[in-house]
């Protein structure tokens, strides 16, 4: 049974629901950014991601010698190692690549992308 003949009514709008008026556009302060923010670099935050890419360099390559060998250890304790040695190493890399390539001024990276702490 087709249903195309049915009446249907608009929805009742609110007058005051945070647009702006200009293009119907909300009002999003996330978005509000000053040129300034942009050029701030987040010293804090590379540090700490380039701690975390070191670390977990650190960590695999421990894990690495354990398995195959070149230094003592039980396997459990190089599966150890690996799992950490990831969790630290990708979360480093990661901040570290978008801070070189904001740093470079490559187009779509920019420091505001990194968090502030």
């Amino acid at each position: 049974m087709s249903r195309r003949n049915v009446g249907y009514s608009p929805l009742a709008t609110d007058e005051d629901d945070g647009y702006d008026g200009i293009g119907g556009r909300r009002y999003d302060p996330r978005f509000d950014y000053s040129p300034k923010a942009f050029d701030k670099v987040p010293w804090k935050s590379i540090a700490l991601a380039v701690f975390l890419l070191f670390l977990g360099c650190l960590l695999l390559f421990l894990s690495f010698f354990i398995f195959t060998g070149h230094m003592g250890g039980e396997k459990s304790q190089a599966y150890g190692l690996l799992v950490l040695g990831i969790l630290t190493f990708l979360p480093g890399f990661y901040e570290t690549r978008i801070a070189y390539y904001s740093w470079r001024g490559a187009e779509g990276f920019r420091f505001a992308s990194i968090p502030d702490y």
